[in-house]
């Protein structure tokens, strides 16, 4: 048997022959991603590897217990690995494939999102990749997903079995998402059609639109009695923020740390709305109440905004204009050959957040990174006109420094040109989006829209990262309720009504992961003015150094970097 072909049996690490258990680590570490596929289609395909395409994850018991195997066999191998005979690199890919395992057995066996959140069951991003990525003629792609969709009845079989105890909140998103679905199948049929496949593939396709209908139709038999809280809780928060964020510090610091710096950016913001109050404002006396004060300036620059009509195309329109203020203030080595592409969001991610970046697998890196835009079409006059204020003349441009330059996608281009695949594959969100809130600092500090008006919407900007530390842990550890939580967001960080409401229902959604924003920039930022204390220091040396580790977790890049 050659190597290559046993690898891909993904056995467990007690039978393997001799040779592959005195493989190298590097060897070891392919081996695990190899076999890993082997499991987890959909996650193969999302990487990058569309020779999966034809396979699903079934969401079933048995898919699990095979699943928690897999993942002990690969721990104790792991673990086995003795340090000291690891170069750096390959300690730091130990480490995070020991705390991807960890994680994921975690929450398996103890979170179980699989049982009581049903948009986790949703199999529209993997049909949706295949079918739109050129990794292969038409016709092969869509052969592909026809072996796929044939198991779409069996995948939602096992979805409705895994449900028990849901939310009500996570219900209701799956019900919303679930046209989304629909709307991939049809893009399918389309295409399948084009290649004169469509009447072969038809009754599987009929077959999967029952199934999602199906899918439905339960979940509309468990809203009445869904009766789990949205909230975690402490018992699942601290946990959960260990494995995700995979910071030095645990949630309860993080939140404190996140009280703190409010305090700074609060103080300074009413410095800067005090300054700009004549200009803006004008001779109206000082309001005593600090919130109050910044609150009014920044509702008063926020009329200053695109028109509804054109939001995705002004987003589109500054993506050439960072790229060129990088370049002039050599801040970092962009790569003019990594497509980025402003699109609108696809309807079954809509939901959660108002853009995103969707950036290609390491396997296929010269493919397209995606910039997901909901356009405001669907809003009311007056829904448009909060978002458009949210995101106005300068807060926009924050929003696509965060996202795309040189935020997410920079980010996410180094990461895919890293050598080790683990460090790309399994990053941490904390050091992801750190480094986009880190990125919107770098920009300000260079002189980007330099203006007062644009260090008062910063501030304002940042306060957000702040503040979703705050409402994710007072929400899900200390039970905020939605009227403070809407205070808190509203009159305290100067966000719009309908920003606040959104926010709102994500932190219902999600868990933990607002907290990344504040806990990676705060450790980023902590190893910048580290750094900078020593001689020779130079910006774009220490951002091209820090990117090259990959999505690696900030607390892993630091003990690093702050090496001696």
């Amino acid at each position: 048997m050659k190597r290559r072909e046993f690898v891909a049996l993904g056995v467990a690490s007690a039978a393997l022959p001799a040779w592959a258990k005195t493989a190298g680590f590097d060897a070891q570490a392919e081996a695990f991603l190899e076999a890993l596929w082997q499991q987890d289609a959909d996650a193969a395909v999302m990487a990058g590897r569309f020779e999966f395409a034809g396979r699903i994850r079934l969401p079933g018991a048995a898919q699990r217990a095979a699943m928690r195997g897999f993942l002990a066999g690969w721990r104790q191998r792991f673990q086995a690995v003795p340090e000291a005979s690891l170069s750096t690199a390959q300690r730091m890919d130990r480490a995070m494939l020991l705390a991807k395992i960890e994680s994921d057995l975690w929450r398996l066996d103890t979170l179980r999102e699989w049982a009581w959140n049903p948009s986790e069951h949703n199999p529209a991003a993997p049909i949706d990749l295949t079918l739109n990525t050129d990794w292969a003629p038409v016709q092969q792609r869509v052969k592909a997903l026809h072996a796929r969709i044939r198991q779409l009845p069996a995948f939602y079989a096992e979805a409705r079995k895994s449900l028990a105890g849901v939310t009500r909140e996570h219900t209701e998103l799956a019900l919303q998402q679930a046209p989304g679905v629909l709307a991939v199948l049809e893009d399918l049929e389309s295409h399948a059609q084009q290649v004169g496949l469509g009447a072969l593939m038809q009754p599987d396709l009929d077959k999967a639109r029952r199934a999602v209908a199906g899918y439905q139709a339960h979940l509309n038999t468990l809203l009445p009695v869904a009766k789990r809280s949205f909230r975690l809780g402490t018992a699942l928060y601290e946990p959960k923020f260990r494995h995700d964020i995979q910071s030095a510090r645990t949630a309860r610091q993080t939140y404190v740390a996140a009280l703190a710096r409010r305090e700074l950016v609060l103080a300074s913001m009413h410095t800067q709305a005090t300054a700009l109050w004549p200009s803006v404002i004008g001779s109206e006396p000082l309001p005593a109440d600090r919130f109050a004060l910044i609150g009014r300036v920044i509702d008063k620059l926020s009329v200053r905004h695109v028109a509804r009509e054109k939001f995705v195309d002004e987003i589109r329109a500054q993506i050439p204009q960072l790229e060129a203020w990088i370049r002039q203030h050599d801040l970092l080595t962009l790569d003019p050959a990594k497509p980025l592409v402003v699109r609108e969001t696809p309807v079954y991610q809509r939901g959660i957040a108002g853009a995103s970046i969707e950036a290609p697998g390491p396997y296929r890196p010269q493919d397209s990174t995606y910039y997901n835009v909901t356009p405001l079409d669907d809003l009311t006059p007056e829904q448009a006109e909060s978002t458009l204020r949210e995101y106005n003349h300068w807060i926009l441009q924050i929003l696509n420094i965060h996202e795309a330059i040189p935020g997410h996608y920079t980010q996410l281009v180094y990461a895919n040109q890293v050598p080790s695949k683990v460090k790309a594959l399994f990053g941490s969100g904390s050091m992801v989006e750190g480094w986009a809130v880190y990125g919107e600092l770098m920009m300000l500090e260079s002189g980007y829209g330099a203006s007062p008006e644009m260090t008062l919407m910063w501030g304002k900007w940042h306060l957000r990262s702040v503040t979703n530390t705050i409402l994710d842990y007072s929400v899900h550890v200390l039970g905020m309720s939605e009227a403070d939580a809407l205070d808190l967001l509203t009159r305290q960080a100067f966000q719009t009504e309908r920003e606040a409401r959104e926010k709102w229902r994500r932190v219902q959604l999600t868990s933990v992961q607002l907290t990344s924003y504040f806990s990676g920039f705060s450790e980023i930022h902590a190893l910048r003015e580290q750094l900078k204390a020593r001689p020779g220091f130079q910006p774009k040396a220490f951002h091209e150094k820090f990117l090259s580790y990959g999505s690696a977790p900030v607390r892993l890049i630091a003990a690093e970097m702050g090496k001696a």
